[in-house]
């Protein structure tokens, strides 16, 4: 490797500038920066504008960006990548290029195409959106004793039709509750934004979902900043100042191990019930935390085509599961990851097929990987397809005419067509 192009290859660690241009409603963020910087130097300049990326504040913009990136705002804007309007990287050659040197078939791949194939992401420039000052929040709880198989089942039907400035997202572990007289039993944590006031979300809970019985004092009218501070369970009144200074060991999980599902089918209810019986089996397993996700789908996320970006998981999809566990020992590892393992397998009867669907950012290496130097297009494929769908062949014919001789690679990279 030549030394000049080395130097610039691990410089992007430091790269962490973010210009933001409210007039234009535009920002240029370098790809060093993490979400959590990005917000905060966007709501210094402006309470009315923001950018949609994921809720954890420690994620780095150069990768999060180029695999889609799901937001608490994504019914109403679409992803992260659905946002990006320009980028600089350096490609194979060490050349740096921006949109119009690079090409639009090169500028499509990096948008949802993981940027790491395609070369190395120096920034970003983004649309800003406009929103209120004020949004609306909530954090409402229910057990299984309370009705929450049930009420999860109408949320299938309910969520990816709501408003598009309305989006239910639906957390699930096993932990102790007062109602079950000290024992373990699944809880259902709604973790909601409504991009509006109080008593427009109200109405359209109250019309769409009234089963959850939510009333004015469950909810919270504050910035979209605080909203930030307030989904990753932060007191109210923590300064935003915090999120300049989070990093992984902020929240420190231990050992991770996640897998991701997409639903186009709501999961009956006796479905629901062995996923009870599967965390409850957990429950066996000290010092381990099992959390799903359950991600709703519809609005903008479902308008665009399957091919206009690499992320392909659009209309027909009603929401998205991510299985994770942590754990603190290592000693404990391969029982967490078989147990995550065989929540998985449980659950594919009820989930997308030809492909079982996954999102590229909750990266799977069981799925598949790549040789270390030369891997087949057969081989890719067998992972490639679940991530990207019909989009991989095109991924891999970009990649095939940018970067022939394989030099960015990793175990999910995709692939050259070899000569």
């Amino acid at each position: 490797m030549h030394r000049k192009f080395r130097q610039l290859y691990i410089a992007p660690r430091n790269l962490r500038s973010i210009s933001i241009d409210t007039e234009k409603r535009t920002a240029w963020i370098q790809a060093g920066a993490t979400l959590g910087e990005v917000y905060y130097r966007i709501a210094q300049k402006s309470k009315k504008l923001a950018f949609i990326a994921g809720v954890c504040p420690s994620v780095g913009v150069g990768g999060h960006l180029s695999g889609g990136g799901y937001s608490m705002m994504s019914r109403k804007f679409g992803t992260a990548a659905d946002n990006i309007i320009d980028a600089k990287l350096i490609d194979a050659s060490g050349q740096i290029q921006d949109r119009e040197s690079m090409g639009e078939d090169h500028f499509w791949a990096i948008r949802g195409g993981g940027g790491t194939s395609f070369g190395l992401i120096i920034s970003w420039k983004v649309k800003l959106l406009d929103i209120p000052e004020k949004v609306t929040v909530f954090k409402v709880t229910r057990t299984l004793e309370q009705n929450a198989t049930q009420l999860i089942y109408k949320w299938q039907h309910t969520a990816d039709k709501v408003d598009d400035n309305l989006l239910l997202r639906i957390f699930l572990w096993n932990t102790e509750s007062q109602l079950s007289h000290g024992k373990k039993t699944v809880h259902a944590f709604f973790f909601t934004m409504f991009i509006g006031g109080v008593d427009d979300l109200l109405h359209e809970m109250q019309d769409r979902f009234p089963e959850l019985g939510l009333v004015k004092k469950d909810c919270i009218e504050m910035g979209w900043i605080e909203s930030i501070l307030f989904f990753n369970s932060l007191p109210r009144g923590t300064s935003p100042d915090l999120l300049l200074h989070w990093n992984s060991s902020t929240y420190n999980v231990g050992f991770f191990k996640g897998k991701s599902d997409y639903i186009q089918h709501p999961i009956s209810i006796n479905g629901l019930e062995g996923i009870w019986k599967l965390l409850n089996q957990l429950s066996s397993i000290k010092k381990s935390n099992t959390v799903l996700e359950f991600s709703p789908w519809g609005g903008k996320l479902s308008e665009k085509s399957e091919s206009e970006t690499p992320f392909p998981h659009r209309a027909g999809n009603i929401f998205m599961i991510h299985y994770g566990v942590n754990w603190g020992n290592i000693e404990n590892s391969k029982r967490n990851i078989a147990w995550n393992r065989k929540l998985y397998r449980y659950m594919a009867k009820y989930v997308s097929k030809s492909p079982r669907a996954a999102y590229f950012n909750y990266r799977d290496l069981d799925l598949g990987v790549n040789n270390k130097r030369n891997t087949s297009y057969e081989q890719a494929r067998v992972w490639g397809v679940k991530y990207f769908k019909n989009n991989f062949d095109r991924l891999v014919k970009v990649k095939t005419k940018i970067d022939p001789t394989n030099f960015f690679r990793n175990e999910q990279s995709i692939p050259p067509l070899l000569s």
